[in-house]
């Protein structure tokens, strides 16, 4: 299996880098890995709606330039179904024996997805009703994907 994570702009803080690295490494037992960066646009303060409108639909047209036609893509949406560890764990699992070998991940930025990435997604999910910074969002999501794999394997995890 092939597990992408395709995200909106680059991390800054070397802890975020460090622990999405460890966890990449750590994945590396259980599948390939690959974190896939679109350039971020700069939201003014006090931007109107239309301009974040805009801004959500440049982000998005590099995040979808960027989706394989033939991949299982699970888009990160506070609206998204929300999941437990185990079921998170069943619907790696399943997505791999419906045939899919590669599953992309996608995190918008600050301002969230555009419709058009939503639309194009298999799965939308959701880790919570809060809002995260989606740099901290690619650290926890790769904890759960290794989590994930932890619980396929039947290894023991932290609940």
């Amino acid at each position: 299996m092939k597990i992408s994570i395709v995200c909106v702009g680059k991390i800054k803080e070397k802890f975020y880098k460090d622990a999405v690295e460890e966890y990449c490494k750590r994945l590396s037992a259980y599948c390939k890995t690959e974190i896939v960066e679109v350039a971020d646009e700069k939201t003014p303060d006090g931007a109107s709606a239309l301009v974040e409108e805009q801004i959500k639909k440049k982000e998005g047209e590099r995040l979808l330039s960027k989706v394989k036609e033939d991949a299982f893509v699970i888009a990160l949406v506070i609206k998204g179904q929300k999941l437990d560890s185990v079921a998170f764990a069943e619907l790696l699992q399943k997505t791999g024996l419906s045939g899919k070998s590669h599953i992309q991940f996608v995190i918008g930025g600050s301002l969230g997805l555009h419709e058009a990435v939503i639309k194009r997604a298999d799965f939308t999910l959701s880790f919570s009703d809060m809002t995260f910074p989606h740099q901290l969002m690619r650290v926890i999501l790769c904890e759960q994907i290794y989590r994930g794999y932890r619980i396929i394997s039947g290894a023991p995890y932290h609940k």
